[in-house]
């Protein structure tokens, strides 16, 4: 197959890079793997460190009063797939799936796109896409059940669970959690350490966390970290964390080149999102690090766990349930060890990259077979 993946993130992009990448890295063994992404992102410089793996330096401009700018990058896009004669050209948000549909030759690729968060779908913009998409991938099966009141039913539809690598999420010795726990704990072994690397933009609800927090009563509350890593939070953010005397408990390490170190660190790890999450890649990272997790009933989330077994589950928003569930923690630190290996054993089972390799792999198959 010679395929072409495209993301107009022209940042980090979060988990559609990490999505892309591990793909990219997987398929470019046996075909032909060529990436579209705007100059400067994340995913842009990770996949020309790829072996087999060709990039191109496409600007995914949106908005209408960027008309000129998406003029030429549909022009530039045109002339690339008319060239390459791509057999599947696989997109993964709207600005690129726009633009990948515009520059459309006339004997055109089949088209998959991945329905990556929980926004709504709706407008004609979306039921105009479905009509030109040959699959639609989600990565969940609340995504699934959602696009099934969508223009996209119309689509052929199928789920497989984003994964990540687990020999490189793998638990650590404990000697070398030890050593690595007093920089966060400050050399206080008895601190309950709970963190996420899952980013710190507020529908993570990382806040309800914090203000959680301030519910339990000191003795509780004394006894816990949470650590949040990634971008720093602004100022208004870490102004309410003071006021509420929980500038020394909660710590921003900013982000972080390899977050694995801090994880390995974790008592638990959470995942409180209340907005545009599916199935979350940290979650199932700490996961497979041997980290049991506390997740809101939100979308996907849940279909990372079985609860009470390797997690626990909170309602949305609810912090009334999450300071109880980071009390009862606390107080039952001595079962987290036995959770945390469940985690991983489930991680192992249903997590691997090469799971997820393998039935996206089959899915474009099946998809160019039937055409």
């Amino acid at each position: 197959m010679k395929l072409l993946y495209t993301n107009f993130h022209g940042g980090d992009g979060g988990g559609h890079t990490t999505y892309i990448r591990e793909l990219a890295a997987a398929l470019a063994a046996r075909h032909e793997v060529h990436v579209a992404a705007p100059p400067g992102s994340r995913l842009n410089r990770e996949a020309r460190a790829l072996p087999g793996v060709f990039v191109v330096d496409q600007p995914f401009p949106n908005g209408l009063n960027r008309w000129k700018a998406r003029r030429r990058a549909r022009a530039q896009l045109a002339a690339y797939l008319r060239e390459q004669q791509f057999d599947l050209v696989h997109v993964n948000g709207s600005a690129d799936h726009r633009l990948v549909l515009a520059a459309m030759p006339s004997k055109r690729p089949a088209l998959v796109w991945t329905k990556h968060n929980s926004k709504p779908v709706r407008g004609i913009g979306n039921a105009l896409r479905a009509r030109r998409t040959d699959l639609v991938i989600a990565v969940c099966e609340y995504t699934r059940r959602e696009l099934l009141h969508t223009a996209y039913r119309r689509c052929r539809m199928e789920t497989v669970y984003n994964g990540v690598d687990i020999e490189r999420w793998s638990p650590w010795s404990t000697s070398d959690v030890q050593a690595e726990r007093v920089r966060w704990d400050g050399g206080n072994s008895s601190v309950f350490l709970l963190g996420s690397n899952a980013g710190t933009a507020s529908y993570k609800g990382w806040m309800d966390l914090v203000q959680a927090l301030g519910l339990l009563s000191e003795d509780v509350r004394k006894q816990v970290r949470v650590i949040v890593a990634g971008v720093p939070p602004e100022t208004a953010e870490l102004e309410r964390v003071a006021a509420l005397g929980l500038s020394e408990q909660v710590v921003f390490p900013g982000v972080l080149t390899d977050a694995r170190g801090m994880v390995a660190s974790l008592d638990a790890g959470f995942v409180l999102s209340y907005d545009v999450e599916t199935i979350s890649f940290a979650c199932r990272e700490m996961m497979a690090m041997g980290k049991p997790v506390l997740l809101t009933r939100y979308a996907g989330l849940p279909e990372n766990i079985h609860e009470g077994r390797d997690g626990w589950l909170v309602p949305v928003r609810d912090r009334q349930a999450i300071a109880a569930a980071v009390e009862r923690l606390v107080r039952q630190r001595h079962s987290l060890p036995a959770m945390g290996v469940a985690a991983h054993e489930h991680a192992e089972h249903e997590f691997g990259l090469p799971l997820f390799v393998e039935r996206t792999e089959a899915a474009y198959t099946r998809l160019l077979q039937s055409r």
